[in-house]
């Protein structure tokens, strides 16, 4: 099949997000990146388009119009922007039916996420949401041994995301966009907290119907949060917790999976990410290696890594698939259900922490 003709919003020259969805979308050949609104600086925004060889836009109201009156215009549209530029753009192209395919979190507010729900459910074309790690085989495969009931009833829940590159005031472009407010909307619980909660739900099949939320800024200066301790409670009676931290010195990106059972647990770790252990409750613990990956989402035989990047590219895979009217994988691909999750999880978390850890519901 010809492939998928993509466009892109952000991710110009020096942009680090915007490479990792172009080499992904492009991994399996079903993709082909031909327009883009790549920079709010117009001439960045053609010296970058000119480097990848596409047609360039000053912005994504005129890419809009433009693409969608073309006969060869593109059939999805990538956004890679600051998490506040999301709602504009995802609501003018699923408007015109064009599909979408955004980076987390959904938006910076829940007015941006709530304009984009309203244009996605009016849209003929999809929303995809790219949480990267549900895509990993290791995790599909968790996720098909809870379904199948490898673990009995569930529990106990632990995620962990540590990170230390925030342990200082910014230094960077990257970092310094995450600590405004305006941008980023929430700080650790919305740039790595919501990928931690997304990861537990699609593993689960379950969401915590309330948290206790304890919110830091450690950095001086700082007004978004850096460090988050939230408890968890389910409508199933397991319990839960998330830690989710930018200024842990020493760690690097220690996103980290535990589930409890009445009959056994499963242990996975993004820094070994291709081996998941299953330890029954009445039996050995076994090591289980992408050779056991029934979905296989893998490229390369085992023991040949794969990772981050490979993560992204089941993801554009999947979609590309989709967008073909294959919807057997829709359940498998975050969506707009997904991000409004994600959007009630760091609403609920800041209310809990504004009250001292009180009790609030997750809302839908």
């Amino acid at each position: 099949m010809r492939p998928v003709r993509l466009g892109m919003v952000g991710g110009g020259s020096g942009a680090f997000i915007g490479a990792v969805h172009r080499i992904a979308a492009r991994m399996d050949g079903q993709f082909v990146l031909v327009a883009g609104a790549l920079s709010s600086d117009a001439d960045r925004a053609a010296a970058s388009a000119a480097e990848l060889g596409i047609r360039s836009y000053d912005s994504f109201h005129e890419m809009v119009r433009a693409e969608a009156a073309r006969e060869d215009g593109i059939e999805a549209v990538s956004i890679v922007t600051p998490n506040h530029l999301h709602a504009a753009p995802a609501a003018a192209f699923l408007r015109a039916g064009i599909h979408v395919i955004c980076d987390k979190p959904l938006a910076a507010t829940p007015e941006q996420a709530q304009q984009i729900a309203e244009a996605a459910r009016a849209s003929g074309a999809h929303f995809f949401l790219t949480h990267n790690y549900c895509a990993m085989p290791m995790v599909r495969e968790a996720r098909a041994l809870v379904a199948e009931g490898a673990l009995g009833k569930i529990r106990l829940v632990q995620v962990e995301y540590l990170q230390g590159w925030l342990a200082d005031q910014p230094d960077s472009k990257q970092a310094e966009w995450r600590a405004d407010p305006a941008r980023a909307g929430a700080g650790a619980i919305a740039d790595i907290g919501t990928h931690a909660w997304q990861l537990a739900q699609f593993v689960t099949g379950q969401t915590p119907a309330t948290l206790s939320a304890d919110l830091s800024s450690m950095v001086a200066g700082r007004v978004v949060d850096d460090d988050a301790r939230i408890a968890l409670r389910y409508a199933s009676g397991a319990k839960g917790g998330i830690w989710i931290s930018q200024v842990a010195v020493g760690q690097e990106n220690g996103l980290s999976l535990r589930i409890f059972g009445t009959e056994g647990a499963l242990e996975w770790r993004l820094p070994d990410p291709e081996r998941l252990i299953l330890s029954p409750k009445d039996g050995p613990a076994r090591i289980l290696t992408r050779a056991q990956d029934r979905s296989a989402s893998f490229r390369t035989p085992p023991g040949h890594p794969e990772g981050y990047l490979e993560g992204f590219s089941n993801i554009y895979l999947d979609i590309a698939s989709i967008i073909r009217r294959d919807s057997r994988l829709l359940d498998r691909v975050p969506g707009l259900d997904a991000g409004l999750s994600g959007m009630a999880f760091i609403a609920a978390a800041q209310a809990s922490s504004a009250r001292d850890g009180a009790w609030v519901e997750v809302g839908s």
